[in-house]
Protein backbone atom coordinates (compact mmCIF):
# COMPACT_ATOMS: atom_id res chain seq x y z
CA UNK A 1 0.00 0.00 0.00
CA UNK A 2 1.08 3.86 -1.00
CA UNK A 3 2.49 6.17 1.50
CA UNK A 4 -0.59 8.53 0.46
CA UNK A 5 -3.23 5.42 0.29
CA UNK A 6 -1.98 4.67 3.84
CA UNK A 7 -4.22 6.55 5.67
CA UNK A 8 -5.64 4.43 8.37
CA UNK A 9 -8.83 3.57 6.99
CA UNK A 10 -10.70 0.50 7.48
CA UNK A 11 -13.04 -0.65 4.77
CA UNK A 12 -16.83 -2.09 5.64
CA UNK A 13 -16.07 -5.58 5.77
CA UNK A 14 -16.48 -8.03 2.12
CA UNK A 15 -18.05 -6.39 -1.10
CA UNK A 16 -19.94 -8.18 -3.84
CA UNK A 17 -21.25 -6.66 -6.76
CA UNK A 18 -25.16 -7.20 -7.06
CA UNK A 19 -25.56 -4.98 -10.41
CA UNK A 20 -23.83 -3.22 -13.08
CA UNK A 21 -24.07 -1.45 -16.53
CA UNK A 22 -22.29 -0.63 -19.08
CA UNK A 23 -23.30 3.03 -21.02
CA UNK A 24 -22.26 4.78 -23.57
CA UNK A 25 -22.94 8.94 -23.64
CA UNK A 26 -22.35 11.66 -25.94
CA UNK A 27 -22.34 15.45 -24.49
CA UNK A 28 -21.77 17.84 -27.03
CA UNK A 29 -18.61 20.50 -25.96
CA UNK A 30 -19.55 24.05 -25.59
CA UNK A 31 -16.83 24.82 -27.88
CA UNK A 32 -14.45 22.50 -30.01
CA UNK A 33 -10.94 21.73 -28.53
CA UNK A 34 -8.35 21.32 -31.05
CA UNK A 35 -5.05 19.76 -30.33
CA UNK A 36 -2.15 17.67 -32.47
CA UNK A 37 -4.21 14.57 -32.75
CA UNK A 38 -7.40 16.14 -34.54
CA UNK A 39 -10.72 18.67 -33.82
CA UNK A 40 -13.49 17.02 -30.77
CA UNK A 41 -16.96 18.30 -30.70
CA UNK A 42 -18.75 15.96 -28.80
CA UNK A 43 -17.33 13.82 -25.85
CA UNK A 44 -18.10 10.39 -25.89
CA UNK A 45 -17.46 8.52 -23.40
CA UNK A 46 -17.96 4.89 -21.58
CA UNK A 47 -19.71 4.72 -17.78
CA UNK A 48 -20.00 1.53 -15.28
CA UNK A 49 -22.90 1.61 -12.89
CA UNK A 50 -21.62 -0.62 -10.12
CA UNK A 51 -24.30 -1.48 -7.28
CA UNK A 52 -23.75 -3.30 -3.89
CA UNK A 53 -26.37 -3.93 -1.04
CA UNK A 54 -28.57 -0.86 -2.25
CA UNK A 55 -25.35 1.68 -2.90
CA UNK A 56 -24.46 2.77 -6.46
CA UNK A 57 -21.43 4.26 -7.82
CA UNK A 58 -20.15 4.93 -11.37
CA UNK A 59 -17.07 5.74 -13.04
CA UNK A 60 -15.84 7.33 -16.18
CA UNK A 61 -13.37 6.02 -19.40
CA UNK A 62 -11.27 8.27 -20.72
CA UNK A 63 -10.77 6.30 -24.20
CA UNK A 64 -11.71 8.72 -27.34
CA UNK A 65 -13.67 7.20 -30.52
CA UNK A 66 -10.58 6.71 -31.82
CA UNK A 67 -7.17 5.34 -31.32
CA UNK A 68 -4.89 8.40 -31.26
CA UNK A 69 -3.83 9.83 -27.83
CA UNK A 70 -3.74 5.76 -26.78
CA UNK A 71 -4.07 2.48 -28.13
CA UNK A 72 -7.04 2.29 -26.19
CA UNK A 73 -10.74 3.61 -27.97
CA UNK A 74 -14.43 3.34 -26.66
CA UNK A 75 -15.15 0.41 -29.00
CA UNK A 76 -12.01 -1.76 -27.83
CA UNK A 77 -12.70 -0.67 -24.01
CA UNK A 78 -16.22 -2.06 -24.33
CA UNK A 79 -15.26 -5.13 -25.39
CA UNK A 80 -13.00 -5.52 -22.48
CA UNK A 81 -15.31 -4.45 -20.23
CA UNK A 82 -17.93 -6.31 -21.35
CA UNK A 83 -16.33 -10.00 -22.19
CA UNK A 84 -13.66 -9.87 -19.53
CA UNK A 85 -13.26 -7.30 -16.78
CA UNK A 86 -16.62 -7.43 -15.78
CA UNK A 87 -17.20 -11.00 -15.90
CA UNK A 88 -13.76 -11.47 -13.68
CA UNK A 89 -15.90 -10.03 -10.91
CA UNK A 90 -19.48 -12.07 -10.83
CA UNK A 91 -19.18 -13.02 -7.22
CA UNK A 92 -16.02 -11.96 -6.28
CA UNK A 93 -15.53 -10.87 -2.60
CA UNK A 94 -13.75 -7.50 -2.58
CA UNK A 95 -12.39 -6.48 0.96
CA UNK A 96 -10.74 -3.04 -0.61
CA UNK A 97 -10.49 -1.68 -4.17
CA UNK A 98 -7.02 -2.56 -4.07
CA UNK A 99 -8.48 -6.30 -4.64
CA UNK A 100 -9.61 -5.35 -8.57
CA UNK A 101 -5.70 -5.19 -9.25
CA UNK A 102 -5.33 -8.78 -8.16
CA UNK A 103 -8.52 -10.19 -9.55
CA UNK A 104 -7.82 -8.31 -13.42
CA UNK A 105 -4.06 -9.12 -13.52
CA UNK A 106 -4.34 -11.78 -16.14
CA UNK A 107 -5.84 -9.09 -18.35
CA UNK A 108 -2.29 -6.89 -19.77
CA UNK A 109 -2.97 -3.71 -20.42
CA UNK A 110 -6.36 -1.80 -21.28
CA UNK A 111 -5.52 0.84 -18.14
CA UNK A 112 -8.09 3.18 -19.39
CA UNK A 113 -10.84 -0.45 -19.42
CA UNK A 114 -9.83 -1.13 -15.99
CA UNK A 115 -9.34 2.70 -14.39
CA UNK A 116 -12.99 2.75 -15.35
CA UNK A 117 -14.16 -0.04 -13.10
CA UNK A 118 -11.34 0.61 -10.61
CA UNK A 119 -12.80 3.98 -10.15
CA UNK A 120 -16.26 3.29 -9.42
CA UNK A 121 -15.16 0.33 -6.81
CA UNK A 122 -13.07 3.62 -4.76
CA UNK A 123 -16.61 5.39 -5.28
CA UNK A 124 -18.39 2.12 -4.20
CA UNK A 125 -16.14 1.42 -0.58
CA UNK A 126 -15.99 4.95 0.05
CA UNK A 127 -19.73 5.70 -0.10
CA UNK A 128 -20.07 2.44 2.18
CA UNK A 129 -17.81 3.85 4.26
CA UNK A 130 -19.21 7.11 4.54
CA UNK A 131 -16.48 9.29 3.59
CA UNK A 132 -15.17 11.43 1.24
CA UNK A 133 -12.85 9.72 -1.56
CA UNK A 134 -10.57 12.58 -1.24
CA UNK A 135 -10.06 11.99 2.38
CA UNK A 136 -9.66 8.69 2.34
CA UNK A 137 -6.59 8.89 -0.51
CA UNK A 138 -5.12 11.21 1.62
CA UNK A 139 -5.68 14.00 0.51
CA UNK A 140 -5.26 17.26 1.88
CA UNK A 141 -6.93 20.40 0.41
CA UNK A 142 -10.12 21.52 0.90
CA UNK A 143 -10.27 23.41 -2.63
CA UNK A 144 -7.66 23.22 -5.62
CA UNK A 145 -6.54 25.48 -7.78
CA UNK A 146 -7.93 25.15 -11.64
CA UNK A 147 -5.85 25.59 -14.62
CA UNK A 148 -6.88 25.51 -18.07
CA UNK A 149 -6.28 23.71 -21.19
CA UNK A 150 -6.66 26.03 -24.41
CA UNK A 151 -6.97 24.43 -28.01
CA UNK A 152 -5.07 25.07 -31.30
CA UNK A 153 -7.35 28.39 -32.51
CA UNK A 154 -7.72 29.46 -35.87
CA UNK A 155 -5.81 32.59 -35.51
CA UNK A 156 -3.65 34.13 -32.77
CA UNK A 157 -5.57 36.83 -32.10
CA UNK A 158 -8.44 34.15 -31.35
CA UNK A 159 -5.92 32.82 -29.04
CA UNK A 160 -5.13 35.64 -26.96
CA UNK A 161 -8.56 36.58 -26.77
CA UNK A 162 -9.02 32.99 -25.07
CA UNK A 163 -6.16 33.72 -22.79
CA UNK A 164 -7.56 36.96 -21.74
CA UNK A 165 -10.87 35.86 -20.93
CA UNK A 166 -9.37 32.77 -18.67
CA UNK A 167 -7.11 34.73 -17.13
CA UNK A 168 -10.04 37.48 -16.22
CA UNK A 169 -12.08 34.25 -14.74
CA UNK A 170 -9.30 33.34 -12.12
CA UNK A 171 -7.73 30.38 -13.59
CA UNK A 172 -3.93 29.68 -12.18
CA UNK A 173 -2.24 28.73 -14.49
CA UNK A 174 -3.00 28.84 -18.91
CA UNK A 175 -1.80 25.46 -21.03
CA UNK A 176 -1.75 26.01 -24.77
CA UNK A 177 -1.65 23.29 -27.03
CA UNK A 178 1.63 23.51 -29.72
CA UNK A 179 1.96 21.44 -32.72
CA UNK A 180 5.25 22.04 -35.57
CA UNK A 181 4.17 25.65 -36.82
CA UNK A 182 2.08 26.90 -34.30
CA UNK A 183 4.34 27.10 -31.56
CA UNK A 184 7.77 29.71 -31.42
CA UNK A 185 6.05 31.95 -33.35
CA UNK A 186 2.47 31.60 -30.92
CA UNK A 187 4.85 31.59 -28.31
CA UNK A 188 6.03 34.85 -28.80
CA UNK A 189 2.68 36.18 -29.54
CA UNK A 190 0.85 35.30 -26.50
CA UNK A 191 4.46 36.50 -24.05
CA UNK A 192 3.93 39.97 -25.59
CA UNK A 193 0.42 40.50 -24.93
CA UNK A 194 1.01 38.12 -21.16
CA UNK A 195 4.84 38.44 -20.02
CA UNK A 196 3.77 37.21 -16.82
CA UNK A 197 1.25 34.75 -16.85
CA UNK A 198 2.09 31.14 -15.55
CA UNK A 199 2.48 29.38 -19.31
CA UNK A 200 2.76 25.62 -20.31
CA UNK A 201 2.43 24.19 -23.30
CA UNK A 202 1.38 20.58 -24.74
CA UNK A 203 2.61 18.91 -27.87
CA UNK A 204 1.24 15.54 -27.23
CA UNK A 205 3.61 14.04 -28.73
CA UNK A 206 3.90 16.05 -32.14
CA UNK A 207 7.54 16.27 -32.37
CA UNK A 208 10.65 14.27 -33.20
CA UNK A 209 14.40 14.20 -32.18
CA UNK A 210 14.88 16.00 -35.15
CA UNK A 211 12.98 19.06 -34.10
CA UNK A 212 15.35 19.38 -30.76
CA UNK A 213 16.66 22.79 -32.57
CA UNK A 214 13.56 23.72 -32.71
CA UNK A 215 11.91 23.00 -29.13
CA UNK A 216 15.40 24.47 -27.74
CA UNK A 217 13.81 28.16 -28.87
CA UNK A 218 11.31 27.51 -26.27
CA UNK A 219 13.35 28.44 -23.43
CA UNK A 220 12.93 31.92 -24.05
CA UNK A 221 9.61 32.28 -23.42
CA UNK A 222 9.72 31.93 -19.77
CA UNK A 223 7.48 28.31 -19.42
CA UNK A 224 6.75 26.11 -16.56
CA UNK A 225 6.76 23.02 -18.74
CA UNK A 226 6.87 21.34 -22.21
CA UNK A 227 4.42 18.44 -21.63
CA UNK A 228 5.45 15.39 -23.56
CA UNK A 229 7.15 16.76 -26.73
CA UNK A 230 7.79 13.31 -28.36
CA UNK A 231 6.69 10.37 -28.91
CA UNK A 232 4.66 8.51 -25.95
CA UNK A 233 7.32 5.37 -25.58
CA UNK A 234 11.01 7.65 -26.21
CA UNK A 235 12.38 8.03 -22.77
CA UNK A 236 15.59 8.31 -24.15
CA UNK A 237 14.70 10.83 -26.71
CA UNK A 238 12.61 12.98 -24.15
CA UNK A 239 16.43 12.11 -21.70
CA UNK A 240 18.81 13.93 -24.60
CA UNK A 241 16.01 16.78 -25.23
CA UNK A 242 15.60 17.24 -21.31
CA UNK A 243 20.20 17.85 -21.34
CA UNK A 244 19.76 20.69 -23.76
CA UNK A 245 16.60 22.50 -22.28
CA UNK A 246 16.74 24.61 -19.36
CA UNK A 247 12.49 24.10 -19.40
CA UNK A 248 11.47 21.15 -17.44
CA UNK A 249 10.00 18.57 -19.64
CA UNK A 250 6.34 17.08 -18.19
CA UNK A 251 5.78 13.53 -19.24
CA UNK A 252 2.18 12.44 -20.03
CA UNK A 253 1.57 9.82 -22.50
CA UNK A 254 5.05 8.32 -21.41
CA UNK A 255 3.28 7.54 -17.82
CA UNK A 256 1.50 4.17 -18.16
CA UNK A 257 2.51 2.99 -14.47
CA UNK A 258 4.47 3.19 -11.32
CA UNK A 259 7.85 1.75 -13.61
CA UNK A 260 7.55 4.65 -16.24
CA UNK A 261 8.17 7.03 -13.23
CA UNK A 262 11.17 4.96 -12.06
CA UNK A 263 12.71 4.86 -15.86
CA UNK A 264 12.25 9.10 -16.13
CA UNK A 265 13.66 9.49 -13.02
CA UNK A 266 16.42 6.87 -13.66
CA UNK A 267 17.10 8.95 -17.30
CA UNK A 268 16.82 11.98 -16.67
CA UNK A 269 13.54 11.99 -19.09
CA UNK A 270 12.12 15.20 -17.37
CA UNK A 271 11.34 16.72 -13.86
CA UNK A 272 7.85 16.61 -14.44
CA UNK A 273 4.46 14.38 -14.62
CA UNK A 274 1.11 14.65 -15.08
CA UNK A 275 -1.02 12.01 -13.41
CA UNK A 276 -3.72 10.78 -15.79
CA UNK A 277 -5.65 8.18 -13.46
CA UNK A 278 -7.40 6.51 -16.63
CA UNK A 279 -4.03 6.36 -18.19
CA UNK A 280 -2.08 4.41 -15.66
CA UNK A 281 -5.13 2.10 -14.28
CA UNK A 282 -7.07 3.71 -11.66
CA UNK A 283 -6.79 5.24 -8.86
CA UNK A 284 -4.60 2.73 -6.43
CA UNK A 285 -1.86 3.00 -9.63
CA UNK A 286 -2.09 6.92 -9.81
CA UNK A 287 -1.39 7.18 -5.74
CA UNK A 288 1.28 4.61 -6.61
CA UNK A 289 2.99 6.67 -9.26
CA UNK A 290 2.23 9.92 -6.55
CA UNK A 291 4.51 8.38 -4.12
CA UNK A 292 6.86 7.10 -6.54
CA UNK A 293 6.99 10.80 -7.40
CA UNK A 294 7.32 12.52 -4.42
CA UNK A 295 9.95 10.16 -2.92
CA UNK A 296 12.23 10.82 -6.44
CA UNK A 297 11.93 14.77 -5.76
CA UNK A 298 9.33 14.22 -8.85
CA UNK A 299 6.42 17.05 -8.48
CA UNK A 300 3.19 16.01 -10.19
CA UNK A 301 -0.14 17.75 -11.29
CA UNK A 302 -3.00 15.54 -12.27
CA UNK A 303 -4.06 16.30 -15.89
CA UNK A 304 -7.70 15.90 -17.48
CA UNK A 305 -9.25 14.01 -20.58
CA UNK A 306 -12.69 16.20 -21.11
CA UNK A 307 -14.34 14.35 -18.37
CA UNK A 308 -17.53 14.38 -17.57
CA UNK A 309 -19.08 15.43 -13.92
CA UNK A 310 -17.99 11.69 -13.18
CA UNK A 311 -14.56 11.77 -14.49
CA UNK A 312 -14.05 14.69 -13.43
CA UNK A 313 -14.95 14.33 -10.35
CA UNK A 314 -12.08 11.78 -9.45
CA UNK A 315 -9.35 14.27 -10.67
CA UNK A 316 -10.47 16.54 -8.08
CA UNK A 317 -10.40 14.03 -5.55
CA UNK A 318 -6.55 13.70 -6.44
CA UNK A 319 -6.05 16.99 -6.79
CA UNK A 320 -5.72 16.97 -3.49
CA UNK A 321 -2.62 14.84 -2.43
CA UNK A 322 0.37 16.84 -1.36
CA UNK A 323 2.76 16.46 -4.14
CA UNK A 324 0.70 17.69 -6.99
CA UNK A 325 2.69 21.19 -7.22
CA UNK A 326 0.47 22.47 -10.16
CA UNK A 327 -2.66 23.61 -10.87
CA UNK A 328 -4.43 20.91 -13.12
CA UNK A 329 -6.72 21.09 -15.82
CA UNK A 330 -9.82 20.88 -14.23
CA UNK A 331 -12.09 23.45 -15.18
CA UNK A 332 -15.74 23.73 -14.04
CA UNK A 333 -18.24 21.44 -15.81
CA UNK A 334 -19.59 24.99 -18.07
CA UNK A 335 -16.48 25.33 -19.72
CA UNK A 336 -16.87 22.07 -21.26
CA UNK A 337 -20.64 21.44 -21.19
CA UNK A 338 -24.14 23.77 -21.30
CA UNK A 339 -25.17 21.10 -18.80
CA UNK A 340 -23.20 17.85 -16.75
CA UNK A 341 -24.37 14.67 -15.87
CA UNK A 342 -24.62 15.59 -12.70
CA UNK A 343 -26.74 17.18 -10.53
CA UNK A 344 -24.21 20.01 -8.89
CA UNK A 345 -21.49 21.24 -11.37
CA UNK A 346 -18.58 21.59 -10.30
CA UNK A 347 -17.62 25.54 -9.88
CA UNK A 348 -14.74 27.84 -9.83
CA UNK A 349 -15.11 31.10 -7.95
CA UNK A 350 -12.89 34.20 -9.17
CA UNK A 351 -9.94 33.72 -7.30
CA UNK A 352 -9.47 30.01 -9.81
CA UNK A 353 -10.57 27.95 -6.48
CA UNK A 354 -12.70 24.71 -7.12
CA UNK A 355 -14.34 23.57 -3.83
CA UNK A 356 -13.85 19.46 -3.22
CA UNK A 357 -16.74 17.75 -2.86
CA UNK A 358 -17.39 16.41 1.40
CA UNK A 359 -19.97 14.32 0.21
CA UNK A 360 -19.33 10.92 0.42
CA UNK A 361 -17.55 8.27 -2.25
CA UNK A 362 -16.84 11.31 -5.07
CA UNK A 363 -19.34 13.61 -3.15
CA UNK A 364 -21.21 13.55 -6.72
CA UNK A 365 -25.03 12.74 -7.80
CA UNK A 366 -25.64 11.63 -11.01
CA UNK A 367 -28.51 13.34 -12.82
CA UNK A 368 -30.62 9.80 -14.02
CA UNK A 369 -32.68 12.24 -16.23
CA UNK A 370 -29.99 14.11 -18.09
CA UNK A 371 -27.94 10.51 -18.25
CA UNK A 372 -30.95 8.90 -19.42
CA UNK A 373 -30.80 11.73 -22.30
CA UNK A 374 -27.26 10.95 -23.33
CA UNK A 375 -27.38 7.85 -23.47
CA UNK A 376 -26.73 6.08 -26.81
CA UNK A 377 -26.12 2.85 -25.79
CA UNK A 378 -26.75 0.17 -22.63
CA UNK A 379 -25.39 -3.18 -21.55
CA UNK A 380 -27.00 -4.72 -18.56
CA UNK A 381 -23.98 -6.97 -16.74
CA UNK A 382 -25.23 -10.78 -15.16
CA UNK A 383 -23.14 -9.89 -11.47
CA UNK A 384 -25.32 -12.66 -9.95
Amino acid sequence: MTDAANTGRKWPGTVVLDRAELMIVRLPLVSPFETSFGLTRVKEAILVRIESSGTEAYGECVAEPSPYYSYEYNRQAWDVMGRYLMPSLKGAELRSPEDFRTITKRVRGHNMAKACIEMAIWDLFARMAGKPLSRLIGGRRSGIECGISIGIQKTPDDLVRVISKSVGAGYRRIKIKIRPGWDVGILGTVRKAFPDIPLQVDANAAYTTSDFARLRKLDRFGLQMIEQPLDYDDLYGHARLQRKLSTPICLDESIKGPESVRLMSELGSGRIVNIKAGRVGGISASLEVHDIAMKSKIPVWIGGMLETGIGRAFNVALNTLPNVRFPGDTSPSLRYFSRDIITRPFEMNSRGIMAVPQGHGTGVDVDAAELNRRVVKRKLLDMM
